[in-house]
């Protein structure tokens, strides 16, 4: 018998189901009368039948129509979340788009549904009709495309030529996006058309904002993009959607034909203008929307692993000594100054006495293994390659990667290559290596943690060993994930294949490059979960002493949805309720403040040191500074 796992509040219920035809709403009712069955108080709830509730994939956050049946939707084993419906809905803001100004930040926050679009008109400069005159032969306009640009197209066929484009050009394949990756993908399209180079009259443009809006989205297969000349099957597939044709969703409908969920909604299909399909579809909006997906979420799991290590380290019986400061600012990578100021924040007996630092001051032990001694060295770099791709997604955000470009002021279209992924697909496998280290060194630290000769706790962190298993599959979980990353890693920009007749005879994988990139990033957010969950287990087993304030709510927060092991239990909800915790950077938000705290109290001369400001004059302060002379076994001081 098949049976889902479903997160209500702080609770994850084991729900068996009989009947694979039955409804998504029967499994959020029946998980409900499960969860109210368990709490004294009914868990403030009056009556189930009366609950209005979303319900959505833990994994991706993927909206589930009520309506569907589990065995349409679901897999055995899945696991699903029931949120009040009040609270999964907050009232939208508006987000102005200019096709300038966008963040990596802004997207994936409007590929979750928190905005909806608008635009100011001022943007758009482009009516393509005032280019059009039947002696005119503008590439993709009067013309076919890749291999036919040489082939003129009668102007009474011109709306013909752009449909054909947009039809014979959705040619994806594998599973579709979902629904906040399409949000995002269309909303990347909507900026860029804001640009006002592209050749797009303002009815298209609005138009494909109200779809935006009331989220009617279109199917768009992951697979199908060589990343040059663009995006052209996912984008192809976006605007037939937008045409009326092929598969929809929205969360009024489900999926369905695209011409019905736009009547559903009181929305018209989008009638193409001449250079409207190309402008559609010409773009590098699939690698970049995922690829900020990717680095938003590096960037949570980069800042979060430093508090997981913080901990390990304190379990471990480590020191807080390899995180002085003037050992960094001798090397003043600026991520590597940054991850040594956020232990010394977490760590420091100054500021948050640890009654476990203070059991071990005075042991034998000189320094720690590499896997936490060099935390800021490993971990740093992979700050500073996030900083380097978030740049690199920021601008293309906010790029015009059409072609034919069409320049209204100078009366002009002209052919170019900005539809050339390279810039995403470079930068995006370079985050992929970087962030992949967060992982291959967390996997280590369990390691030791697990290990009894190397942390002098229980086996596998649990009691009764042999009887109980406790986190040796755990730490296989992570190995493997681990293996997989090293294979993911491998740069998928550096291959390249001809297409369209050797007339687009170079391209750059730069679709494959975001797919695996947002892979390894999920791969590090659940080892780094794992290691969480053995690091706070590890705890149990020295208590009653205390780690530092900080970590102590960050072990707090963790004990909120998942309890000690006691014995050997049903672990993969344990991971996927701190692997949440996670994505939610509910780690983050937790030891911030005082990570703030601690940096602000900071005297000026003892702040960490920016590669700008590191100089090698000598310090106004009346320490002396040593000079070694030439001569043998002297030295003076001045």
């Amino acid at each position: 018998m098949p049976r889902y796992t479903v997160h209500i509040r702080d609770e994850w219920l084991a729900v068996p189901c009989r009947d694979p035809t039955y409804t998504i709403q029967w499994l959020g009712y029946e998980a409900l009368k499960r969860y109210t069955k368990n709490k004294p108080d009914n868990g403030g709830i009056d009556a189930v039948k009366d609950i209005r509730f979303v319900a959505r994939r833990c994994q991706g956050q993927g909206l589930l129509d009520g309506d569907d049946t589990i065995e349409d939707v679901l897999e055995d084993n899945d696991f699903v979340e029931i949120v009040h419906k009040q609270h999964a809905l907050p009232s939208l803001q508006n987000l102005f788009l200019d096709g300038n100004s966008l963040t990596s930040t802004d997207l994936v926050n409007l590929g979750r549904g928190l905005y909806k679009i608008k635009i100011l008109d001022i943007y758009i400069y482009i009516y393509i009709y005032l280019f059009i005159f039947p002696f005119w032969v503008v590439y993709g306009i009067t013309t076919g495309f890749g291999k036919f640009a040489r082939t003129v197209i009668p102007v009474h066929k011109l709306k013909e030529l752009q449909e054909n484009l947009v039809r014979s050009h959705s040619a994806g394949v594998g599973n579709p996006l979902s629904p906040e990756r399409t949000r995002m993908l269309l909303a990347l399209r909507i900026n860029v058309l804001a640009k006002g180079y592209s050749g797009i009259s303002l009815e298209t443009l609005h138009r494909m904002i109200q779809a935006f809006n009331a989220s009617c989205l279109s199917f768009v297969p992951e697979k199908g993009t060589v990343g040059a000349s663009g995006d052209l099957a996912p984008l192809s597939h976006l605007a037939l959607g937008l045409m009326g044709e092929g598969k929809m969703w929205s969360p009024k409908s489900g999926w369905a034909d695209a011409k019905y969920v736009l009547e559903a909604h009181g929305l018209k299909p989008i009638s193409l203008k001449p250079k409207e399909g190309l402008a559609l579809i010409n773009g590098t909006q699939m690698i970049t929307s995922l690829g900020a997906e990717a680095v938003e979420r590096a960037q949570a799991i980069a800042r979060q692993a430093d508090i997981i290590a913080a901990i390990t380290l304190e379990v471990l019986k480590g020191t807080s000594k390899a995180f002085d400061s003037d050992i960094h600012a001798l090397r003043p990578h600026p991520g590597q100054i940054e991850v040594a100021m956020r232990f010394r924040a977490l760590l420091d007996s100054d500021h948050h006495p640890s009654e476990i630092a203070e059991s071990h001051r005075f042991c034998d032990r000189v320094q720690d293994a590499y896997t936490m001694r060099c935390c800021p060295q490993v971990h740093g770099i992979v700050n500073d390659t996030i900083d380097f791709t978030q740049k690199i997604i920021n601008t293309e955000i906010n790029s015009a990667t059409d072609n034919p470009m069409v320049f209204a002021e100078r009366g002009e279209t002209i052919s170019g290559g900005n539809f050339h992924g390279e810039y995403p697909a470079k930068a995006l496998d370079f985050l992929a290596i970087g962030v992949h280290e967060l992982a291959a060194i967390s996997e280590r630290r369990i390691e030791r943690l697990c290990n009894p000769s190397l942390s002098e706790l229980p086996a596998f962190l649990v009691n009764e060993g042999g009887l109980n298993s406790g986190f040796m599959i755990a730490h296989c979980t992570a190995a493997s994930l681990v293996s997989e990353n090293k294979v993911l890693c491998h740069p998928s920009s550096v291959d390249s294949l001809s297409t369209s007749a050797a007339t687009e005879d170079h391209v750059s994988m730069g679709g494959w490059a975001a797919r695996k990139a947002l892979r390894v990033v999920e791969h590090v957010e659940q080892v780094l979960a794992i290691e969480l969950l053995a690091a706070c287990q590890g705890i149990e087993f020295l208590r009653p002493l205390r780690t530092t304030t900080p970590l102590e709510k960050v072990y707090d927060l963790v004990r909120s949805v998942v309890k000690p092991w006691i014995k050997d239990r049903f672990m993969s909800p344990d991971i996927e309720a701190v692997h949440r915790l996670l994505l939610d950077q509910k780690v983050w938000n937790v030891a911030q403040p005082y990570i703030e705290k601690y940096n602000m109290e900071l005297l000026p001369e003892s702040r960490p040191i920016s590669p700008t400001a590191f100089s090698l004059d000598p310090p106004a302060s009346p320490r002396k500074r040593i000079r070694l002379e030439l001569h043998p076994l002297h030295f003076s001081t001045e």
